[in-house]
């Protein structure tokens, strides 16, 4: 069995899968083959594998980063919200039901900890090493018995934790200390240690305090990872992030032509894979922010209503804000709007819904002549064609299916004068095709826009992986983690009171290979290939015992952190900019931080305004959202007699088609 790893972190966006990223790149650099895994992820960005499977976009960025193609084995468990209560949930790829958060933590968790011990075993069957992500923080002492993605899976898979703080918020070493504190004796066993992300100065200031941080805890700093500008990964959850006034633009060249192009993009709630505008960003001389006000789509050259899990919740929010109106005057203006998924079908004449809101039929904007039926089967697909005369690759989430009735095509969709809509994510991905449209779109606006002939999005994004790897090689011990990956975590670590109630009945012991098994402290795995080769380490601290850090500064955990291997702190202090990067990149991977307007310079995290999460998704992931393991649940999943019919007492709703499935 190969070795592993639990990137846990002190709280939501400390960074962790960020950090996790940088890790896989880094060892697969050094010929270990390696594969990320989050038993489960809270998200509405998602994204589709090969087998048509979907799951968290961190963690495909994850899988990136160790260049290996992405599986519903690396995030078995993923939670899609649609109201600040309930979520859809994705097992193994596929769409089970709607549950409510009670429901969720109701204490069925142990059937799904099978499952996703089950998966990470068979990646550890085939991969030398796999680097875990965390969820929110382990410390979540409410739910620890049905944790399944933080302590629960490090002490079912013997894997050691390294805890990732953002600095950047403050007070990281009470984070760091308090975190392994409020854990459980056999849960401590397991935290060997910690790294510190987004450092911004001198480390030796820092280094007193990691060796007292040593003293009290007798567990080492495996690295200070410096704050850094321009790194920006595919976003782990659009309801985290409040896009009010965010901007990004690309600062790799100036624009290829006379003039830029002004990019405006629709902040809905529950926004989904808003990512995709993240290619547009990438572009020399295009500008892209969020907006929700009308009067912010006056000076677009091209508005953008991007997809969301809420369609009709949509609807009526652009409809309130005259954001609808505007959008209506632009098309027969003549003047550039682009609906992707839940946009194109916002866009369309009528809205059938049964499934989603149970809204029954809603007329939409009529801007384009296609008709939407929800249907609860969900469409997931990889889709390949041609749009404006160039290849287009893209992929399919949606449970709504279009029948277009005129125009002329576009994708899957249609395209009438200068409004276009498809339901195909990461289409603007496709290089040649993204160049086409972005003429088409200077054309109608009357900019005299030129696109660069040679910017790849494919390479940008590389290069962003690459930076994340660099910045574990050079700031992380990079010895020591292999010898935590290879050995588990140190023998003999010190109890750091008061502790936690040890798991309870209720917390039952799986373990990996079959059987139960004592969910205690680490052991070393066997049959790892040899260790990587020693790299640089730079701007490690003095040696306090075992070694003090030479780390990683805090990051935020989403991925989505451009700044440092988290996010990106400058954003707070810029209104006008959203999270540091969106530089080069325009964090080609995602939205990243975003702290700009959501008013929270500590994060990231809690924002909940616009962009979703509208009644706040119980923002300290705690009963609601990304708890240190939203547990697994599935209320009725063991109910006998299969899943039934409707939901139990706190919502998981199936139908018959689905109760296979669980």
């Amino acid at each position: 069995m190969s070795g592993g790893l639990l990137v846990a972190g002190t709280t939501s966006d400390a960074g962790k899968s960020v950090v996790t990223a940088g890790i896989c790149r880094w060892l697969v650099r050094r010929g270990v083959k390696v594969a990320p895994f989050k038993a489960q992820n809270m998200s509405l960005n998602s994204f589709v594998t090969r087998e048509g499977a979907e799951i968290g976009r961190a963690q495909a960025m994850q899988a990136q980063a160790a260049r290996v193609e992405p599986s519903a084995l690396m995030n078995p468990v993923l939670l899609k919200p649609g109201s600040d209560r309930s979520s859809q949930v994705v097992l193994m790829g596929k769409p089970v039901g709607e549950m409510s958060a009670r429901g969720y933590h109701g204490g069925r968790q142990e059937a799904l900890l099978g499952t996703v011990v089950d998966c990470l075993e068979q990646l550890r069957s085939t991969y030398d090493a796999v680097i875990c992500e965390g969820a929110g923080s382990p410390a979540e002492i409410n739910l620890r018995r049905t944790d399944i993605v933080n302590m629960g899976i490090a002490r079912a898979a013997r894997f050691p934790v390294l805890v990732v703080g953002d600095i950047d918020r403050g007070g990281v070493f009470a984070s760091f200390f308090g975190t392994t504190a409020l854990l459980s004796a056999e849960d401590q066993s397991l935290v060997a240690g910690y790294l510190v992300n987004k450092f911004r100065g001198d480390v030796s200031l820092l280094e007193p305090g990691l060796d007292m941080l040593y003293g009290l805890t007798g567990r080492r700093t495996y690295g200070v990872l410096p704050f850094a500008h321009g790194l920006g990964i595919d976003e782990e959850d659009g309801l985290r992030v409040s896009l009010r006034g965010a901007v990004r633009e690309s600062v790799v060249a100036p624009p290829h032509g006379e003039d830029v192009l002004r990019v405006a993009v629709c902040a809905v709630p529950l926004m989904s894979n808003f990512t995709d505008v993240d290619a547009l960003a990438a572009e020399p001389g295009v500008v892209v922010r969020f907006v929700d006000r009308a009067e912010e789509l006056a000076d677009a050259d091209l508005v953008i209503v991007p997809g969301t899990r809420g369609t009709v919740k949509a609807l009526a929010w652009l409809r309130e804000r005259g954001l609808a109106d505007a959008l209506v005057r632009r098309a027969a203006e003549g003047r550039p709007v682009l609906g992707i998924c839940g946009g194109f079908q916002v866009l369309g004449e009528r809205i059938e819904d049964e499934v989603e809101s149970r809204a029954g039929q809603v007329d939409g904007l009529g801007l384009l002549p296609v008709r939407i039926r929800f249907e609860r089967a969900k469409t997931l697909a990889r889709p390949v064609g041609s749009a404006l005369g160039e290849p287009v690759e893209g992929y399919e989430i949606h449970h709504g299916v279009a029948d277009v009735r005129g125009g002329e095509p576009f994708l899957d969709g249609c395209r009438v004068g200068a409004v276009w809509g498809t339901h195909w994510h990461g289409s603007l991905e496709s290089d040649a095709f993204r160049r086409r449209f972005l003429e088409e779109v200077a054309r109608a606006a009357g900019r005299r826009f030129v696109p660069a002939p040679d910017t790849s999005f494919g390479a940008l994004r590389e290069e962003q992986l690459d930076r994340l790897g660099d910045l574990v090689e050079e700031h992380a011990d990079t010895d020591g983690l292999w010898r935590l990956i290879e050995g588990g975590a140190p023998g003999g670590l010190p109890f750091i009171a008061p502790g936690a109630p040890s798991v309870g009945a209720g917390g039952g012991a799986v373990s990996l290979g079959g059987g139960a098994v004592s969910l205690g402290g680490g052991a070393p795995a066997a049959g790892l290939s040899p260790r990587p080769a020693p790299s640089r380490n730079r701007g490690s601290a003095p040696d306090p015992g075992p070694q003090s850090p030479d780390g990683l500064d805090s990051a935020r955990d989403a991925v989505e952190r451009p700044g440092g291997l988290g996010s990106a702190p400058d954003s707070v202090q810029e209104p006008g900019r959203l999270g540091s990067a969106r530089d080069a990149v325009g964090r080609p991977g995602g939205l990243d931080s975003a702290r700009d307007s959501v008013q929270e310079p500590d994060g990231l995290d809690s924002a909940r305004n616009t962009v979703g999460r509208p009644g706040r998704l119980d923002s300290a992931r705690d009963a609601v959202g990304r708890p240190g393991g939203l547990g697994s649940a599935l209320g009725s999943v063991q109910e006998p007699g299969g899943l039934g019919s409707a939901r139990d007492a706190d919502g998981l709703e199936v139908s018959d088609v689905n109760k296979e499935a669980l």
